[in-house]
């Protein structure tokens, strides 16, 4: 029998703002993510990998207000842990989350089709992330079988969310192989270095404007998660800056907030950065004093 991972899909209409108007913040769930027909009300996916019990796992992804949550079949089948996976969904599942299998671990394209196939019979869901590791070292995403994964994928019904590198060519060729987003290191995986290319994620963010973009692997900080809102990606997805902090489910909350955060400030409209001094009180035209009165 299949562990059920997903529940029903949310009813946009269902989350409408009850509030509009200058000053008024809207809920969060006025700002769902549609992704597959499905609403998200969080931006901030989760991995389940690391954490140092079960039990901390659970009260981080509650902590986290997360909708998706991500597992490494690999690792889940060789640890034996599916047991803990199920406690991890239970946790999720009052807040609506899903779960997104994911192909880490795998070094070609048809090593990863196997094991989205054998996690779409484990756990009845078609949405898998496709990783195809090309380098050791960086673990940066082999682009050639990436694709080709994408591709047969697609053609066999799954919903693809493609860990990728910031490349434009590359999420252009993703794109057209069928997959519904594009999911952009930030850095190396585990790595906690941040937003490293800015430059090429913001040419991503605005040459594709209509894409959903998720910010995938490399941030340590919650302020990392809050750039990359604020820079216009639609979600953060980490693993690594949560499972190993001191006390991870005191960060998850932090990341959840950040994200928040990011994602309002997206919408409110940063000043444009000035390269000289503004005065925010120009003193210029009116009199004043120097000196003692």
């Amino acid at each position: 029998m299949p562990l059920t991972a997903n529940p029903p899909p949310v009813d946009p209409k269902a989350t409408a703002p009850t509030a509009t108007g200058p000053g008024v913040l809207p809920p969060l769930a006025a700002d769902p993510l549609l992704i597959d027909g499905v609403a998200l009300d969080s931006r901030f996916f989760l991995g389940t990998a690391g954490y140092p019990s079960p039990a901390t796992l659970c009260e981080a992804i509650r902590a986290s207000g997360s909708q998706l949550l991500t597992a490494g079949l690999k690792r889940t089948l060789q640890a034996g842990d599916n047991g803990a996976l199920a406690q991890a969904l239970a946790a999720g599942r009052e807040q609506g989350a899903r779960l997104l299998p994911n192909t880490a671990g795998c070094r070609s394209a048809r090593e990863a089709v196997q094991l989205a196939h054998m996690a779409r019979e484990l756990y009845g869901t078609a949405w898998i992330k496709l990783e195809v590791i090309g380098d050791d070292h960086t673990l940066q995403p082999d682009p050639f079988e990436l694709v080709a994964a994408a591709t047969e994928l697609v053609r066999e019904g799954f919903v693809v969310f493609p860990y990728c590198t910031e490349d434009l060519i590359l999420g252009r060729r993703l794109l057209d192989a069928g997959c519904p987003l594009l999911m952009p290191w930030g850095a190396p995986i585990g790595s906690g270095q941040g937003l490293l290319n800015l430059h090429g994620l913001r040419t991503l963010r605005e040459r594709l404007p209509d894409t959903v973009l998720v910010i995938d692997a490399g941030l340590g900080a919650p302020s990392q998660a809050a750039r990359a809102m604020e820079l216009g990606f639609d979600a953060v997805l980490l693993n690594s800056a949560v499972a190993q902090a001191g006390d991870p489910v005191a960060m998850a909350g932090a990341f959840g907030d950040a994200v928040r955060a990011g994602r309002r400030a997206f919408h409110a409209g940063l000043m444009a950065p000035q390269a000289f001094a503004v005065a925010s009180t120009p003193v210029s035209g009116h009199a004043f004093l120097l000196g003692d009165a």
